[in-house]
């Protein structure tokens, strides 16, 4: 045991006294430079794959058209948050060994980087089985290409750079190590600002956010008018008449404004619904799907059901089918 302390030391330049010992100072450092890294990469390349799912929808899959409602504000903000410090830290550590070279023999620093190359491996092996069998499912699409592309140059890209920091490249080129640091870091806030162009700024989603819950406002009333037909075989002459005080049931008022929908009655079994929409639908909205995950949807007779609208004042007509929603037996 002697034997091989001493020739640690020996390999490392020291004496056997001077064997480098850890602080928790060291061990703190590194734990929490090594934490900051691996969250901020799993979330840099879940960003990423979040952009590329919304740039490029499966229309096999469901999505919200609030794009922050998912893990996209997550990711942005622990990249915001623990980015700058993992470069504090590593700042502090690089500190650390100029003034005591032996603090870059310390076993933690090893540790550490040895297994962050582990994970790194990993990683990529993991995703691409991942990736390889959404491949066999059928996803075979550019976004597809394009995560594997994000996994190799993420992923293989930290790979390297731990690689060269274990072989002491960064120790004799600090000022690259900044740099390096640095240009990450803008890559960061590239991608975050990106990211409004691509899936809207939090306002617009707010915007989209209301539309949808005006159109799932709609979709009650909706039924709630047909049920009363059922009921009472005659359309509801005003919102009013819905209230229900055993049910407990009100008619919803528009969350943005607070007024109340407008609700016109325009023939024996027919009527309309209004609200005023901030935007245009999206394409993959909760409402652009109402066939799939809304059955309180009546559409009027020969007419599409869906609830897609433009911007501004939109009303949806509505005919009750009684062959499809007969009177209820009394």
């Amino acid at each position: 045991m002697r034997l091989r302390v001493y020739s640690f030391c020996l390999w490392y330049n020291l004496g056997p006294m001077d064997k480098p010992k850890i602080t928790p100072k060291d061990f703190f450092l590194w734990f929490g430079a090594m934490a900051a890294l691996y969250t901020s990469v799993f979330a840099f390349i879940a960003l990423l794959f979040s952009y590329l799912n919304y740039a490029f929808p499966d229309p096999l899959a469901y999505y919200s058209s609030d794009p922050y409602s998912g893990g996209i504000s997550y990711q942005m903000a622990s990249l915001i948050v623990l980015y700058p410090i993992f470069l504090l830290l590593i700042r502090l550590i690089r500190r650390s060994i100029e003034t005591d070279p032996t603090r870059a023999h310390i076993w933690i620093r090893r540790w550490a980087l040895y297994l962050t190359l582990f994970i790194a491996g990993v990683t990529v092996v993991g995703d691409l089985i991942t990736l390889i069998m959404y491949f066999f499912n059928g996803d075979v699409t550019i976004r597809f290409a394009l995560k594997v592309l994000v996994i190799f140059v993420v992923v293989g890209a930290t790979f390297l750079h731990f690689l060269a920091d274990l072989r002491g490249y960064w120790e004799r080129n600090s000022g690259k190590a900044r740099t390096i640091g640095f240009a990450v870091g803008a890559l960061i806030l590239v991608s975050i600002v990106a990211g409004f162009f691509i899936v809207g700024t939090p306002w617009q989603a707010r915007l989209y956010r209301y539309d949808e819950q005006k159109v799932s406002d709609l979709q009650n009333i909706q039924y709630q008018v047909v049920y009363y037909w059922q009921a009472k075989q005659t359309l509801p002459s005003s919102l009013e008449d819905l209230a229900d005080p055993i049910a407990g049931y009100t008619a919803p008022s528009d969350p943005q404004t607070g007024e109340p929908y407008e609700y016109v009655v325009t023939g024996i079994r027919a009527f309309e619904l209004c609200a005023t929409f901030n935007a245009e639908s999206q394409r993959d909205s909760v409402s652009f799907r109402t066939e799939a995950i809304a059955p309180s949807a009546y559409p009027a007779k020969g007419e599409t059901d869906n609830w897609q609208h433009g911007e501004g004042r939109i009303c949806f007509a509505r005919t009750i089918d009684p062959e499809r929603y007969p009177p209820l037996s009394r």
